[in-house]
């Protein structure tokens, strides 16, 4: 595709794999030509021309353009689906939610649930929450850290017929060492219930934002929490449990990111220490921890399917690369945390001259800046082979989310022409109802 020519591959990579066949976009639909047969994975050298079965799904992000998504009252969902497909991205748009906004959460989400309804809304799959039940808020703002009662987690499981694809959860978050623990009282049930209640109505946790008093503890109460969602009924078609951060806001026993000068001085000769080669499955509570050990041995197993931050910021792009070989691509997920806007969730932000990150007050990381483009690119960066690499942005997330069997973004109505110098080039094409396609756009 380079030069302008025709939308064209003779490589297509699906979920199931690399196989050759010739496919063309043709008034704004791809048409496959010839019969199909296998194809190595090492034909997606540097200058491979190929079309992916699937948009990058853009994970945890916070805001594009100047629009604050916790601001929900005044969020132009079809403004963002626009954005979303100039950009060529699946948005799974993460909200902050006050304990005052619940029902106006309920309402904004019957409002996105009527609007995907009658397909207006084809860039948006679906929508998270980053909270309440926060054992560390660490950058999120402390007002939308609450602990809800039994009847108002009720009200956020009824959203998960309306499009709410999971809500974050600490595993700690009732224990002592919890930043809510003083506010519990006999009506806010117990994390058993929680994660049974929004597991049965199609939400799944996120776990995330974990206390660093007991790490031990803390890797136990996983394990309990995704047992717990795993053995409740359930209509949620791929993983049932998803992750925050990998990484973030959790005890580890290694410095994870190096966000300063100072900081960066010192990262080659960290991370020669760390021995990353080593890493393995069997020694990864030594390597990484207790709580990052048991969320990447979860996922390895299939039962947790982990977002990770390819920014190079919130976690080294080595480290990153390095967790992504151990566990293995099918079940994890690149994530952004991207913030356009210099607010979130009503307080302001600022940067620095040493990063790309957004800062709350205190110097505390509230988000980051990078869009999927540029993290794609770290992760290439970072030695991610191709095909590993759509695993991360596309087919893991399209599993988990159930995007296979979305009516606007399945495989046969969605994919991506990629190619050029590097693989820098790349459009996205997703066709509509049989009088309805929507035309290709650019997103470099």
């Amino acid at each position: 595709m380079p030069g302008g020519s025709a939308l064209a591959a003779d490589l297509v990579l699906s979920a199931a794999g690399l196989r050759s066949e010739h496919v063309s976009l043709e008034n704004g639909r791809v048409v496959a030509g010839g019969a199909p047969a296998p194809a190595d994975r090492g034909a997606l050298g540097p200058d491979a021309a190929y079309f992916v079965e699937g948009l990058p799904v853009e994970m945890h992000c916070h805001s594009i353009g100047q629009v604050d998504f916790s601001d929900f009252a005044t969020l132009d969902l079809i403004a963002l689906n626009s954005t979303s497909a100039a950009e060529g991205v699946a948005c799974v748009p993460t909200l902050y939610l006050r304990h005052d906004r619940l029902d106006d959460f309920v309402a904004f989400m019957r409002r996105f649930h009527e609007l995907r309804a009658r397909g207006l809304l084809p860039y948006i799959p679906g929508i998270a929450l980053e909270g309440p039940l926060l054992a560390s808020h660490g950058g999120t703002p402390a007002s939308t850290v609450w602990p809800p009662t039994r009847h108002e987690w009720e009200k956020l499981a009824g959203c998960g017929s309306l499009g709410l694809v999971y809500v974050v959860v600490s595993p700690d978050g009732l224990t002592p060492d919890s930043d809510l623990y003083d506010r519990l009282t006999p009506a806010h049930p117990d994390l058993r219930w929680i994660v049974r209640t929004l597991v049965e109505a199609g939400v799944r946790p996120a776990l995330g934002h974990y206390t660093k008093a007991d790490a031990a503890r803390a890797a136990e109460l996983t394990y309990e929490l995704v047992d717990q969602a795993w053995a409740a009924e359930s209509p949620i078609p791929g993983v049932r449990v998803v992750t925050d951060h990998l990484f973030n806001d959790m005890p580890l026993p290694f410095r994870h990111a190096f966000r300063t000068r100072r900081a960066r001085a010192e990262r080659d000769a960290l991370i020669a220490a760390y021995d990353l080669p080593s890493w393995n499955l069997a020694d990864l509570h030594q390597q990484v921890g207790p709580v990052a050990a048991a969320i990447m041995r979860l996922c390895h197993d299939g039962k947790v399917a982990s977002c990770i931050n390819f920014d190079g910021e919130h976690v080294d792009l080595a480290i990153a690369a390095r967790a992504v070989e151990v566990v293995g691509s099918r079940n994890i997920m690149l994530m952004t945390d991207r913030c356009d806007a210099a607010r979130l969730g009503g307080q302001d932000l600022s940067r620095g001259e040493e990063n790309s990150l957004w800062y709350q007050k205190g110097g505390i990381v509230a988000a980051g800046s990078q869009p999927i483009d540029r993290q794609i690119a770290n992760a290439r960066s970072a030695g991610v082979p191709e095909h590993i690499l759509w695993d991360l942005i596309s087919f893991t997330a399209q599993a988990t989310l159930g995007l296979d069997r979305d009516p606007w973004l399945n495989p046969a109505r969605s994919g991506c022409f990629v190619g050029g110098a590097d693989q820098q080039s790349r459009v996205a094409v997703l066709s509509g109802p049989a009088d309805a396609a929507v035309a290709p756009r650019w997103s470099e």
